[in-house]
């Protein structure tokens, strides 16, 4: 069975709506089920990095536009996202978390993707 390991969405705060300006994208992932996950998957090895890519695209589009990427994952993969630009309306952004495994000198990685829409009003 697939246990959804991550990545989470921090939301800034519950009664945000809409976004404005600079944003701090943050994700978290759950250890425990992403060590099931991989048990289940038969993917052994040591944990060497874990990257998180930041994306977004207006709503109703099929491009992504990459924001940035962070590996922090004491501070849950921050990335700041100046959205003073952007069209208002709504938008998709997606943290798309790998995890990178290491045995024998072989890597292998596993992938998760989290898409929210929000609004952007500026």
């Amino acid at each position: 069975m697939s246990r959804n390991w991550g990545p989470h969405f921090i939301v800034p705060s519950e009664k945000l709506s809409s976004y404005s300006g600079t944003i701090l994208l943050r994700e978290d992932l759950n250890k425990e089920d992403l060590r099931r996950e991989l048990e289940n998957l038969g993917i052994l090895g040591s944990i060497n990095k874990i990257s998180n890519p930041w994306y977004f695209r207006q709503k109703g589009h099929e491009s992504w536009i990459k924001i940035g990427e962070s590996h922090d994952e004491q501070a849950n993969f921050p990335v700041r996202w100046d959205t003073s630009k952007l069209k208002n309306g709504q938008y998709e952004v997606m943290g798309f978390m790998h995890v990178f495994l290491e045995k024998e000198g072989q890597t292998t990685a596993i992938a998760r993707s989290n898409i929210v829409e929000i609004t952007v009003k500026n």
